[in-house]
């Protein structure tokens, strides 16, 4: 007989959900809809709902601390490579030339977190 779980819908920031937690705790071999009923195989003990929570807290915080990089929105790379060919063709392959100074204001406009 295999193991259900009731397995509710965790979704904080559309990323994190009981699925993704219990997989990230070392469970890989179950099954069903993140948001409905969770299987397990026959002799495979299911995680408790305080380890479940404590991953889904764990995978948030670290998802939430990584959020300067999700909004940062750098030129496209076709843009970034032809700007940086125009500077090196103009002798500004340093921090005067263009495509260091839009680089430059997309990282101090969303700054890595101390």
């Amino acid at each position: 007989m295999e193991n259900n779980v009731k397995g509710e819908i965790y979704l904080n920031e559309g990323i994190v959900n009981k699925s993704a937690a219990i997989h990230s705790l070392g469970f890989t071999n179950f099954h069903g809809p993140s948001d409905g009923d969770l299987v397990f195989p026959d002799g495979v003990t299911p995680p408790t709902e305080a380890e479940t929570q404590a991953e889904i807290t764990r995978l948030q915080a670290e998802y939430d601390a990584l959020q300067y990089q999700r909004d940062r929105q750098y030129p496209d790379i076709g843009d970034q490579l032809d700007t940086l060919f125009h500077d090196m063709t103009a002798g500004k392959g340093t921090k005067d030339g263009e495509w260091y100074k839009a680089i430059e204001q997309v990282k101090s406009d969303n700054p890595k977190p101390e």
